[in-house]
């Protein structure tokens, strides 16, 4: 399947408009796009007790697996500052349980610069299923 990285930095920008961060102000963006063709997006959503603030790379997976998908191909995260959006732990352990090593990782930043990252450079000891046989 190919994939059009400029379309997922337009749905992660456009997306991004809804992100909810009346805390840190930081807001983010993401753009996955699946093994069935479609493409989901998600923002992070703060909240007052910041360990229940939801990323927007988890928001987009979460999403997805709700409707049926299993498989993310690529994922675009942008935030509103001029650096590269970076995903945190949690999102790459999230992250890994839906994309394969060399699945697409898009980091970019409010100007659309970005770097193409295979899913094992920004993870490479992933944490998976296999470990707990």
């Amino acid at each position: 399947m190919e994939i059009n990285e400029k379309q997922l930095f337009d749905v992660a920008n456009k997306a991004m408009e809804n992100a909810y961060a009346p805390y840190s102000h930081y807001t983010v963006g993401a753009a996955i796009l699946c093994d069935d063709g479609k493409v989901y997006s998600g923002v992070n959503v703060e909240n007052a007790s910041y360990g229940l603030t939801n990323c927007a790379e988890r928001t987009a997976i979460f999403k997805a697996v709700s409707e049926g998908a299993k498989h993310v191909l690529a994922i675009a995260i942008v935030n509103g500052t001029t650096e590269m959006s970076k995903p945190c732990g949690a999102c790459r352990q999230v992250m890994s349980e839906f994309m394969g090593p060399d699945d697409l990782v898009f980091l970019t930043n409010s100007q659309n610069d970005y770097k193409e990252f295979s899913f094992k450079e920004i993870l490479p000891l992933a944490f998976s299923d296999e470990d707990m046989e």
